[in-house]
């Protein structure tokens, strides 16, 4: 330890959340959350960028000179706890399943940019959704501010980690690891931007870290760009399902490229989610109407003028979409064709 890890006290010097801070010599991880008013069960800790488990908290020291990342979930746009899952027994008869967990609703829904934490939960809960999505970030270190978790009720819904905002594969493999850390299981949503501008996936990057957390263990669905040959090889590395995109993040120009997404769909094996770029329930329909598995959106809901109804609409959209894949809809036809009949017309 360098006598610049240590006050002028003999207290140990160190940050938090890139904060300096100070401690008496011995302090634990435990004893550092009592003090600065966290609560220990929603949060989870990175040192020098290593996650310390859980289970260590009480007896692991702080050094002076430790870089303390102290992290909680947030509402974000993009697995949960298969506690939360609905049984495949009690589901309906097309239920969509992931890595062999059934789930109810076919629509995803995130936790960003609602007004206020109240109208993102009631917006939740109509929109029927039993997946929800969140992103990791650094704890206020504000006591009392509130948490994304207040919004969703555990009990109904399957909370899917995101890595939104992550640039780099060592950024997505530490947030997936911290993800884990906080008490999640293993499914996650994997995002590596390599575009400030359009946030279009960085696809290379992207199949790097599915490739790493698959072999970790990780249910991993991973955010990509409408390209069929990305697609297979995410799938080949044992991704559970692809999530291409409709349309740039937040744009809300829906299906730009049907016809790709087609392609990805014929070959997939696993479910494709299209993620990214809904703008109204028309759009989530379409989308369902090609035979897309899921939908998972947030702005088009959160920035509606109204996102209770909207949270409904794109509901309603989704289980029309599907209905409508299911039920198989006419040849399109460039002259008409009489729906009465013609036989026994008055002459």
């Amino acid at each position: 330890m360098s006598e610049a890890a240590l006050t002028p006290t003999g207290d140990l010097h160190f940050s938090v959340n890139g904060e300096s801070r100070s401690a008496a010599a011995g302090t634990t991880v435990a004893a550092l959350l009592r003090e600065m008013g966290i609560d220990p069960a929603r949060v989870a800790i990175e040192r020098n960028q290593e996650v310390i488990p859980r289970r260590t908290w009480t007896e692991t020291r702080i050094e002076g000179g430790d870089c303390l990342e102290i992290v909680a979930f947030i509402g974000g746009g993009s697995g949960g706890d298969s506690a939360n899952t609905r049984p495949a027994e009690r589901a309906d008869d097309d239920p969509l399943v992931i890595a062999g967990r059934s789930f109810h609703s076919r629509l995803l829904v995130g936790t960003g940019k609602y007004p206020t934490i109240e109208v993102g939960r009631e917006a939740i809960r109509r929109s029927g959704a039993d997946i929800v999505t969140v992103a990791l970030r650094r704890v206020d270190l504000t006591p009392g501010k509130p948490n994304v978790l207040d919004t969703i009720d555990r009990a109904r819904h399957t909370i899917l980690p995101n890595t939104a905002g992550c640039y780099t594969v060592e950024d997505a493999l530490r947030t997936c690891r911290l993800a884990r850390e906080l008490g999640m299981s293993e499914m996650v949503k994997l995002e590596v931007i390599g575009d400030p501008q359009t946030l279009f996936p960085d696809g290379e990057a992207t199949l790097q870290a599915a490739t790493i957390l698959v072999k970790e263990g990780f249910i991993v669905l991973p955010y990509c760009m409408d390209d069929p040959i990305l697609a297979r090889k995410l799938e080949d590395v044992g991704c559970a399902a692809v999530m291409p995109l409709a349309a740039p993040i937040g744009s809300g120009l829906g299906i730009r490229n049907p016809y790709n997404i087609r392609i990805i769909l014929e070959r997939a094996k696993v479910p494709v989610i299209v993620d990214a770029g809904v703008g109204t329930a028309s759009d989530a329909a379409v989308a369902m109407e090609l035979g897309c598995h899921g939908v998972l959106m947030n702005t088009a809901i959160a920035e509606a003028r109204n996102p209770l109804l909207m949270a409904e609409a794109m509901r309603d959209g989704v289980i029309a979409g599907r209905k409508a894949f299911r039920a198989g809809r006419i040849p399109r036809k460039l002259y008409a064709n009489a729906s009465s009949p013609l036989a026994g017309l008055i002459e």
